[in-house]
């Protein structure tokens, strides 16, 4: 059975040493399915930020998942969450992503805030209902979008993942300008000239090649580090049925960058120039959907019914639209993150927020203006290896220098005969 290998070094979100001894035990358990059944409660680890976390997604065995894509507009997820409301529904939890005008959200209802199961006899109602409210956009004909009403999972989903596949479906990788290529010299400069260079150039790029003597396409990506961007693009080569035989990925100061050796589930490689494009694109939009714009803010209040309207409902009277929404149950209580902008996709005043905060205090709601980890991305300390030497047939092979060539011994010294990695 083909086998995976992988070395990673990590730091906790702020860029320091991990010192929990609990810590590599839970990344064991939530990894291994040995560790995982059988043996007690599913493991959960709260992070250095204070945020609870565990394998996969919220236990959602009791509740319906309300799925949709649609064009992006004010109001969209107040109007949605009105329409629950009425039909007696209630948002468990859930996430909802904007990106290049679309909105993809995923939300688990149940029948009412206790969490009662909502009947089957009810789905198909509500999807027609909110299938309605999507659909009344003003002013645009023919316009995409999808709803779907579906029965509960068993166990726990990763939400995270199904946004992905559900914006990859809706192709909100069409639209925008071509990608930039990776600047080269990127894989071989230092950590400060790295940054420095990255300060001038924020966006995130793609460059494919072709390794034919070893029937790869060679993917290689820069942008800015942040957490998740590894998983992102992981899901996004999934999603293309692109399977990953070797990877290499690190960072230079705030700078990510990526390497991935891959061919499609039939074998090929990236073989034309547009299916390069198409690869291209969908990388740089999966990146980009969870890249962090507006102003975060967090949501507290004691659970019940209709909540989430009401918040919304403020925010569009506020003039105030969502980029991105995260919602989850703690025993009793209710937490929103949300990301805001003005309706015109402007930034959010400080004052505005204040009126908010005002206001839904009345309803027994805080809110909180939250600020990314102090010094993210972190500052680390690396030494990279100089390249192999020229003699080395794996650098005689290689289409350009690579960060592959740079990092392979300061990596374990990955073998050529790793097997693939299964996604």
């Amino acid at each position: 059975m083909p086998r995976l290998n992988a070395v990673f070094h990590v730091t906790d979100q702020t860029g320091r040493k991990l010192t929990d001894p609990s810590l590599p035990e839970f990344i064991q358990r939530a990894l291994v399915p040995f560790h995982r059944a059988g043996n007690g409660p599913s493991p959960r680890f709260t992070t250095c930020l204070g945020n609870v976390v565990g394998p996969g997604g919220p236990d959602v065995s009791d509740c319906a998942a309300l799925e949709f894509t649609v064009h992006d507009r004010p109001g969209l997820l107040s109007s949605i969450t009105s329409v629950l409301v009425d039909n007696g529904c209630h948002v468990e939890s859930g996430q909802a992503w904007t990106h290049n005008g679309r909105a993809a959200g995923v939300l688990y209802v149940t029948a009412t805030a206790d969490g009662a199961a909502l009947h089957p006899s009810r789905w198909a109602r509500i999807e027609r209902l909110v299938n309605a409210v999507v659909d009344a956009r003003e002013n645009v004909t023919g316009e995409r979008h999808w709803v779907r009403v579906s029965e509960p999972v068993q166990g726990r989903v990763h939400t995270e993942r199904r946004l992905h596949q559900l914006m990859h479906d809706d192709r909100d990788y069409e639209s925008g300008p071509a990608p930039m290529p990776v600047d080269e010299e990127l894989f071989s400069m230092g950590d400060k000239a790295a940054t420095a260079r990255t300060a001038r150039r924020a966006e995130t790029r793609v460059s494919i090649d072709s390794w034919e003597e070893r029937g790869y396409a060679v993917v290689k990506m820069t942008s800015r580090d942040r957490p998740r961007l590894l998983f992102d693009t992981v899901c996004a080569l999934t999603d293309m049925h692109y399977v990953v035989f070797h990877a290499t990925v690190g960072s230079q100061g705030a700078l990510a960058i990526q390497e991935y050796y891959i061919r499609h589930k039939d074998g090929r490689t990236v073989d034309s120039n547009a299916e390069r494009q198409k690869v291209s694109r969908c990388l740089v939009a999966a990146v980009e959907r969870r890249a962090t714009h507006g102003m975060r803010v967090e949501v507290r209040a004691a659970d019940r019914s209709g909540l989430l309207s009401d918040f919304t409902r403020v925010l569009r009277e506020h003039g105030l639209s969502l980029l991105r929404v995260e919602l989850k149950r703690h025993k009793d209580e209710a937490v929103g993150i949300f990301y805001l902008v003005t309706d015109t996709g402007g930034e959010v005043r400080t004052e505005a927020v204040r009126a908010v905060q005002a206001r839904v205090a009345e309803m027994d709601v805080s809110l909180d203006i939250v600020k990314e980890a102090p010094g993210w991305p972190p500052v680390r300390k690396t030494s990279v290896p100089a390249p192999p030497a020229a003699g080395q047939q794996q650098a005689q092979e290689r289409p350009r220098p690579s960060l592959g060539s740079l990092l392979w011994s300061h990596l374990g010294k990955l073998s050529n005969n790793f097997s693939y990695i299964r996604s």
